[in-house]
């Protein structure tokens, strides 16, 4: 199993739309890219720590490979607003791509490159692509908010 860290607005949503991804074995909610360690919610609302929310994927590179769950990432979320994900704002909110090895660095960095050149969007890509470092996991009733909530989405 491999590991792999995004952030892409509110952390619920983009979990729900990992965990249907054939190749995912199992994701979790939390904060990465601060100062503050041990982060709460309420820590990472206030907008001071520098976290962003995330989603920790866990994947079986036989089933789905990192290409294809960068491919989810870019296709589920707004990469050209920066700190800011519909009604969401704040720097919890930026779009990010947390990289564990050094081949998903280029991996990522070479996908953005790609949907630049193709001009995908109309406005520059701001997605920040950053080390992993120390995964926060939020707390239990954040865990597949959605699923225990009988919804599929959030709503924008």
């Amino acid at each position: 199993m491999q590991k792999a860290t995004f952030g892409a607005g509110c952390f619920w949503g983009v979990e729900e739309t990992f965990r249907h991804v054939k190749g995912v074995t199992s994701t979790a909610v939390g904060y990465m890219g601060g100062t503050l360690a041990k982060p709460t919610y309420v820590d990472v609302c206030r907008d001071k720590t520098g976290h962003a929310e995330v989603v920790e994927v866990e994947y079986d590179p036989a089933q789905v490979s990192y290409e294809e769950l960068l491919k989810v990432f870019w296709e589920n979320h707004d990469p050209t607003t920066p700190n800011r994900q519909g009604p969401d704002f704040g720097t919890q909110y930026r779009s990010a791509v947390f990289y564990h090895t050094p081949e998903q660095k280029a991996a990522a960095e070479a996908f953005k490159q790609d949907l630049e050149q193709q001009g995908k969007f109309k406005k520059p890509i701001v997605t920040e692509i950053a080390p992993a470092a120390t995964f926060w996991k939020a707390e239990e009733y954040h865990q597949r908010y959605l699923e225990k909530h009988g919804r599929s989405h959030c709503h924008i």
